[in-house]
């Protein structure tokens, strides 16, 4: 007999008895995979595009600087309501039956906020596609890491993860298309229009997936997991022909899973460890990523229209700033693939500390070019978030959800990748609302300043909570 696990990570063999180091992906396994990179790229692509359809928004609904951060909010709440609201009931109901109702509702809220005739309304679909896309964040990490070999797993997260670094380019691409090729203030609702289809038939997709094999036999629903083991691990030719699961957890079945098991003493660290260096993370990460076109726009004021009014000069000013905005997202892909290549080697722990400081550092020489005028401010800002963004994917935004997602036992592990995400996004929350308030109040330079600091601190943390994961197998990671 042998544990999921044991099956999941069986390595074939060569005639002569010589292993193959990694397990060749199943059909079902890249199934999985396909499908689990959806929620992130949605997540980037709306969110971020966010960014580049509020100058339009704002406009067509006559917004202040109060309702622009609460639209940039909106979604971001929604995230931090569903990740535990929704996203714990995975440990309940199955990965598998709301990693097809959270995709459901992001379509059906997607569908209107394209159709929005008001600005209230617009802002509850937003927060209605955050719920969606929070449920997302611990379930589809649970569907993928749940199926996956221990020696694959930190990579193969974190691809998935990635996406949401190219939803984020892609979504500030697209707006940025839209604008050049159109000259309508109804263009955001094309944008928002772009992701239906897509997310419809993922929606369908997701129908034709394994539930947890993991989650399964902890419900002691053995013949089941059985059943879906079969179907995970199908191969041509058959392997293995046989399954008999042994269940190393057998004697916590009766226990009942709560969110009050997260902070008894001995897994308050690792509660920590995933939560606070997250929340410290999308401080940053969501502030700047929302509104970059915001703040290049701000620094290079003397190439932009000056309180525009009309709507040639909204979309004019909104274009410069999707293209620099463009380019410095693409730092994002180039620092998640670099998370991808280190991750099972180098580690989480390593990863996420050395990448808080590459964002301070970036953030920091961003914030000295506030201080300049031509060609060096261009240079030292586009330098800065650059750094930043790789920094960033490469370290704590990739890394955060990653620990989340491993540090917590099967029982439970809905729960903990959960609520981190939650108390995360009251980070991203109070960045995507009261940075426009800021930047206006206390200016771009000081509020750079503000988040160096939550970057060293996020550093210091992961330090002295630190949790290595890399490695480590599913099976073995127990709360007391």
């Amino acid at each position: 007999m042998k544990t999921v696990q044991q099956y999941i990570d069986e390595t074939p063999q060569w005639s002569d008895g010589t292993p193959i180091p990694v397990t060749p992906m199943t059909a079902m396994q890249r199934r999985i995979f396909l499908l689990a990179i959806a929620g992130k790229f949605f997540e980037g692509m709306t969110v971020f595009m966010t960014g580049v359809a509020l100058p339009l928004v704002a406009m067509e609904f006559g917004l202040g600087a109060a309702e622009k951060g609460l639209m940039g909010a909106a979604t971001l709440f929604g995230i931090l309501i569903g990740a535990s609201a929704l996203g714990g009931l995975a440990d309940r109901y199955g990965r598998k039956h709301m990693f097809i109702i959270e995709m459901a509702l992001f379509s059906f809220f997607l569908i209107i906020t394209t159709f929005s005739p008001n600005f209230p309304l617009l802002v509850f679909c937003l927060f209605g596609m955050g719920l969606a896309l929070g449920c997302d964040y611990p379930t589809a990490h649970l569907v993928l890491s749940e199926s996956l070999p221990t020696n694959t797993r930190g990579r193969m997260v974190l691809s998935a993860f990635g996406f949401q670094a190219v939803g984020a380019l892609v979504g500030t691409l697209i707006g940025y298309l839209i604008l050049k090729n159109n000259e309508s203030i109804a263009d955001w609702r094309i944008m928002y229009a772009t992701a239906i289809l897509p997310a419809i038939l993922v929606t369908i997709g997701r129908f034709f997936i394994t539930n947890s094999v993991h989650w399964l036999v902890i419900q002691n629903r053995i013949d089941d997991a059985k059943s879906e083991m079969k179907r995970l691990l199908a191969r041509n030719p058959e392997y293995p022909k046989e399954i008999k699961i042994h269940d190393p957890h057998a004697h916590q079945h009766g226990e009942k899973a709560s969110y009050a098991k997260l902070f008894k003493k001995k897994s308050r660290r690792a509660t920590i460890l995933a939560s606070v260096p997250w929340f410290l993370q999308d401080l940053g990460t969501y502030g700047i990523g929302i509104f970059t076109p915001v703040i290049l726009g701000n620094i290079f004021s003397d190439q932009k229209t000056e309180h525009a009014r009309s709507l040639a000069e909204v979309i004019h000013n909104d274009v410069l700033a999707a293209k620099g905005a463009t380019l410095v997202d693409i730092l994002l892909i180039v620092g998640i693939v670099a998370a991808i290549l280190m991750a099972d080697k180098v580690g989480r722990i390593r990863l996420q500390i050395v990448g808080f400081i590459g964002c301070a550092i970036g953030l920091l020489i961003a914030a000295f070019s506030t201080y300049l005028t031509g060609p060096m401010q261009i240079l030292l800002v586009f330098a800065g978030f650059m750094l930043f963004n790789f920094s960033t994917n490469m370290g704590p935004n990739a890394m955060t959800y990653l620990i989340a997602g491993e540090v917590f036992p099967t029982k439970v592990r809905g729960m903990g990748a959960g609520f981190a995400a939650s108390f995360a996004k009251i980070g991203a929350v109070l960045t995507a609302f009261f940075f426009p308030i800021l930047l206006h109040t206390i200016g771009t330079a000081m509020l750079l300043y503000f988040l160096v600091g939550t970057s060293l601190l996020g550093a210091f943390i992961t330090w002295r909570f630190q949790i290595e994961t890399k490695g480590k197998n599913l099976e073995e990671i127990i709360l007391e």
